[in-house]
């Protein structure tokens, strides 16, 4: 009777050690997939980074522009004026 039980309880282990490893395995394939992941949004947030600092710059030299043809429209009305 006792290596019965004995051997019952072995099986109930086994099974319980079967178990744990395939949640380990599945764990690991979400942990891959949330790697993954992680490293596209990263790369995303480099991207839409640069392009903020492009349009930023973009932005800049037409006020810069913008300034100067004012300045240049400021200095023609000015020097019209009696």
């Amino acid at each position: 009777m006792a290596r019965e039980e004995i051997s019952r309880q072995f099986d109930v282990i086994e099974d319980k050690v079967e178990k744990l490893i395939e949640l380990c395995k599945s764990l690991e394939a979400k942990n891959f997939e949330f790697k993954n992941k992680i490293e596209g949004l990263e790369q995303e947030l480099r991207e839409r980074h640069e392009a903020e600092k492009v349009y930023s710059e973009q932005k800049d030299l037409i006020r810069g522009k913008i300034d100067s043809l004012l300045e240049k429209l400021s200095m023609f009305t000015d020097s019209e004026s009696p």
